[in-house]
This record gives C-alpha cells, structure tokens and sequence, in this order.
C-alpha cells in the first residue's frame, strides 16, 4: 500500500493493518514523493503480478498510470482509492474508485472509502471504535467537525502530531483492537492535548499579526508564514479575516504552500491547480515554484500585515445603529451607516459611495479588501462624531 502521510493516510494504513496484519506492507508518502515511489516499484518488483497494489488518498501522474494499467491488464490486482476531485478521471479505469461525497451531501475521505471497500470484500471485522476512528478522520480531513464541533476529531490529529508516525500508527492499531465498543484517548493523552490546545491558541494570536494582504488573480488572498498548525491556522484566520478569500500559508524552508478558505464560493483546489497542485475546494496545496515564490513571497515582502481591529471599544461597534468608524493607515476613515430601508451606506470625506450594502458585513469587506481600513478606536470614533455634528451645524 502507498498513501499519504497526513492522518487521512495514515488512517488508511491503520485500517489496511488491522484487515491484513503483517500481510501488508505499507509506505506513507508526501504528495511530490510519491511517483517516484511507484516508478521505483516497477522498476525492481518483477513479481508485481503476485501483489496486490493500493494507492490511496494521493494521484499519481500520467507515467505511473501507465505503468498501474498495464500491471491490471497483465492480470494484477490494483485498487486506487482517492476522494479529491481533481483525481477524478481515475474513475476512467476499472482499478480507479474516486468518489468526493456521499448521497447524504457529506464529503467522504479516503480512509472512510477504503474501510467501505475492506468491509464489501469481508477483509476487515467492523466494531464501533473502528467506525468511530474513521468517522473522526474523515471529519477532520473534511473540516466537518469543525461544523459539527466535534473537538475530538481535532484532537486526534493533534495527537497525531505529538508522535512520530510509527508510535502514533502502533498506539491506535493497539487500541483498535482491545478497545472495539468505543474509541477514546488515556488521560496521559488528555493531559498532552490540553497543553497542546494552549500552544495552538498562542501560535496563532500571534500569527494573526503577521498576516499580509493581497490580491492575486482576482482573489483576495492572506498570505501568512508558518511551519505548523496549518488546518487551525487557516480556520482562525478565515474567520478572523472574513473580507479575504483564502489564505496562503507558506512554508519557504519546505518549499510548500497550503490554501485554506472558509467561504464555499471559492475553490482553492484551483488555486493550488495553478501551480501544480491539488486538493479539496476548501483546502488544498503545491509546491513553490519560482512562480508562486514571486506572487507570495517577493511581491509581498515590502507590503505591511493587516491592521488589526481595535478589540476593546464600548462604543465603536460593528454594525451599531449609531454607525461603525474605520480608518486606513493614510489616515483615510469609512463610515458605515444604516439606511432606512435595511441596506448599508459608506461614507467618506468625499460625501457617500454610489454602492450600497445589503448587510453590513459586504460592507466592511468592501471596506477592507479595498482600502485596508480597520476597525477605529473609540477615541477616533467620538472625535469624528464630534467634528460631524458640528460641521452639521454650521
């Protein structure tokens, strides 16, 4: 078996182990490593024919495919088992099994698919803390627990973080198999995530002030620099930052760069198509080229981070009856007024934009993608409600 070594690939290992014990062997592979693994695999296995081959939750390119179709028609055993669109033409090939979501709407995993197969075929005995372990990794590959606000899918690729990959991989087959009514972490564990949670909490308030902002190909992007913790990061910072599109989350020591987005109208698998990569709509990733090195990293470099929002007004508040002050580092200032019939106006020093805002969070986004402008403190908001009613009277 060769997967992918995040914890959807990893689950898929685990599984594998626990249908066919010391029977299977498996090599847990990064996205740009594995064709190299599978050329290798033709090129010294000449007993392939006796295998049976799984690739799971990662592509392989165009060559290796080859290499995979010619191995079935020669009468080997082959299964692909992937749940990223952009692998989808797979399914072309009586070997391929690409499937992004289940009937119900919900997005399905590799790990999930694999369990399906072994169980269809009577490879594997099904227990409730098998099922369990799987639906966790699948709604953390997919970020439903985050909508669900299921924390123990979070912490169990928390937990998979703190150890290397082979005592995390030895921890759960031990579970799996003499915990089979539930699946539930020890209090050492308990202890482990709780101070993890606490660093990730650290990690990221700080990283919220060094994000940048930019658009590129028409997106709103912000771009942070970071070597960890990237599904949380790009959760908070979407959510921090609601007005961008995605973010970029770059890693130039590992040449990497990781999307995220929270906004179902944007897909980052295209994103990351554009220089190479691939992934789900909501999250994806490729490598750094000297392309995306000079859209993320050259062109950005002399630009400041985003300003942050003044956290502790009483008075200036988002969406207030009264009105919400922003202001820009040109000193620029948008005030965002309520309008009687619903819609939200922008003022400037100008007199008000033609635009209008059907909710107020369009127009702070507009505010922000465009001018940069933050939230003002109370001080700088009672100073231009001042100088406003005075100019009024006069």
């Amino acid at each position: 078996m060769y997967t992918h070594n995040d914890l959807d690939g990893i689950g898929c290992g685990i599984v594998a182990k626990l249908a066919f014990a010391d029977k299977v062997e498996v090599r847990y592979n990064s996205v740009m490593g594995l064709d190299h693994q599978i050329e290798r695999l033709f090129e010294h296995e000449k007993k392939l024919e006796e295998f049976h081959l799984f690739i799971t939750d990662l592509s392989i390119n165009e060559e290796n495919t080859k290499r995979v179709e010619q191995l079935h028609k020669r009468g080997g055993k082959v299964n692909f088992i992937d749940h990223h669109k952009t692998a989808l033409h797979f399914n072309e090939y009586s070997w391929g099994t690409v499937q992004v979501e289940y009937e119900d709407g919900r997005l399905t995993s590799a790990t999930s698919l694999l369990y399906e197969h072994l169980l269809e075929n009577e490879w594997i005995h099904k227990t409730k803390a098998l099922d369990e372990f799987v639906e966790l990794v699948r709604q953390y590959d997919t970020w439903e627990w985050d909508q669900n606000d299921n924390i123990k899918a979070k912490h169990l690729n928390d937990l998979f973080f703190m150890f290397s990959l082979d005592e995390f991989e030895e921890k759960m087959i031990e579970r799996l198999t003499s915990q089979q009514d539930s699946f539930n972490f020890d209090d050492f564990e308990q202890k482990l995530l709780s101070m993890e949670e606490d660093k990730i909490e650290r990690y990221v308030r700080r990283k919220k002030r060094e994000t940048y902002q930019t658009f590129i190909n028409e997106l709103c992007a912000g771009i942070v620099h970071a070597e960890s913790y990237h599904s949380e990061l790009g959760n908070e910072l979407g959510k921090e930052y609601p007005h961008l599109d995605y973010i970029a989350i770059l890693n130039v020591g590992g040449k990497k760069i990781s999307f995220r987005t929270i906004h179902d109208d944007v897909d980052v698998s295209a994103v990351a198509g554009q220089f190479g990569g691939g992934g789900h709509a909501k999250a994806s990733g490729c490598s750094m080229g000297k392309d995306a090195f000079d859209l993320y990293v050259q062109e950005v470099y002399p630009l400041d981070p985003i300003r942050q929002d003044a956290f502790r007004n009483r008075y200036n508040l988002k969406e207030s009856p009264k009105g919400t002050l922003y202001d820009s580092r040109q000193g620029d200032k948008f005030f965002v007024a309520p309008m009687e019939d619903g819609k939200w106006s922008i003022e400037v020093k100008n007199g008000i934009l033609e635009e209008s805002f059907s909710q107020f969070q369009e127009a702070e986004n507009h505010i922000k993608r465009n001018f940069g402008a933050s939230l003002s403190r109370d001080d700088v908001y009672v100073k231009y409600l001042v100088d406003f009613y005075l100019k009024e009277k006069k």
